[in-house]
């Protein structure tokens, strides 16, 4: 007897491989994914400007790293004693602003030459609720969309609701814009399973359904442009509160572990698949810890996985190997 309906994702017609590069812009989901492509050694850059929920703020920012946009501090203001922007992250915050900008622009700059070459660019929206600047005391412009609120009180900003056609207006900006600034990228949209509770549930629901329908919309009038169901996957597959986090918001590790799974799956091209099953024994043994380093068996491990991370390294001249290389040599 079965006691849920598994969702089965259909493979790619397009499939990621090994030797592809790829950026992740997006929700805090995407930082689940980055980790795992990073850890089978991918060429990937995750978030130049943070995490970014909104559609609206991941167009700003993408639009940024195709301009290659330079920030002055014009575009910067002071909060509790941090500079930051409006486009931006927390991370970007500094005391001091030209250590903020070097930190933006330093960003921009080199994701607009990875985004150049990128082979394929996944985008995670996390909520179609948007803060938009009501105080130009504050830096910005009046209903500028807030990328992040930055601890700001609350009644600095109008808290609404996009509309059907401004999230369907953002995603359409953003494909066109990769496109053709980048003709053979291929994009993935997803949306994270992870509840903006805040909002309340229904309103959540309400975000939610917005930013799938446009997606849906903007794959099918675009070429190259595939949709992956992380949402589904969490909320209809795994359909679980012990999927979650004690918040019961975040899903867990067996969540995101199972997500992963799927998107390997689905995404990933077979034989990169298994290539990857190599390159994560190799990284899983470099953590290894002996409790008798010298010992003859610790040797001979070390030996044995230093010949397999160079047998790999020349079959893959274009991943890095050094630290496992390194680590294998140290006797």
């Amino acid at each position: 007897m079965d006691f849920r309906l598994e969702l089965n994702v259909k493979a790619f017609p397009v499939q990621i491989q090994l030797h592809e590069p790829i950026m992740l812009a997006g929700s805090c989901f995407t930082d689940h994914i980055s980790k795992r492509l990073s850890a089978h050694k991918f060429k990937v850059l995750e978030n130049p400007h943070g995490i970014l929920f909104n559609p609206v703020s991941i167009e700003t920012a993408i639009a940024a790293y195709i301009s290659n946009r330079q920030y002055s501090e014009a575009d910067l203001f002071q909060h509790n004693g941090l500079y930051t922007s409006w486009e931006h992250h927390g991370q970007f915050s500094h005391p001091d602003a030209g250590a903020v900008l070097q930190m933006m622009n330093e960003a921009v700059a080199n994701a607009h030459t990875f985004l150049k070459e990128a082979k394929w660019v996944i985008i995670t929206l996390g909520s179609a609720w948007v803060y938009q600047l009501q105080n130009p005391s504050m830096g910005g412009q009046i209903n500028q969309v807030a990328a992040n609120c930055h601890k700001v009180s609350q009644q600095h900003f109008n808290h609404r609701l996009l509309s059907a056609a401004e999230v369907e207006i953002s995603l359409n900006n953003i494909v066109k814009g990769i496109q053709t600034f980048n003709p053979s990228a291929n994009i993935i949209f997803t949306i994270s399973p992870v509840r903006h509770h805040r909002e309340g549930l229904v309103e959540n629901n309400r975000s939610k359904a917005l930013l799938i329908s446009a997606v849906h919309q903007a794959t099918s009038v675009f070429s190259n442009v595939f949709y992956f169901p992380s949402y589904e996957l969490i909320i209809d597959d795994l359909r679980d509160y012990r999927f979650f986090a004690e918040d019961m918001v975040h899903p867990n590790y067996q969540a995101t572990q199972y997500v992963w799974e799927k998107f390997s799956a689905a995404c990933i091209h077979e034989n990169t698949r298994k290539d990857m099953d190599e390159i994560g024994r190799i990284v899983h043994a470099r953590g290894h810890r002996s409790l008798h380093p010298d010992a003859a068996p610790h040797q001979q491990f070390l030996s044995t996985m230093l010949e397999r991370t160079q047998l790999l390294q020349q079959r893959f001249p274009f991943l890095d190997f050094s630290a496992e290389l390194a680590h294998f040599s140290s006797r």
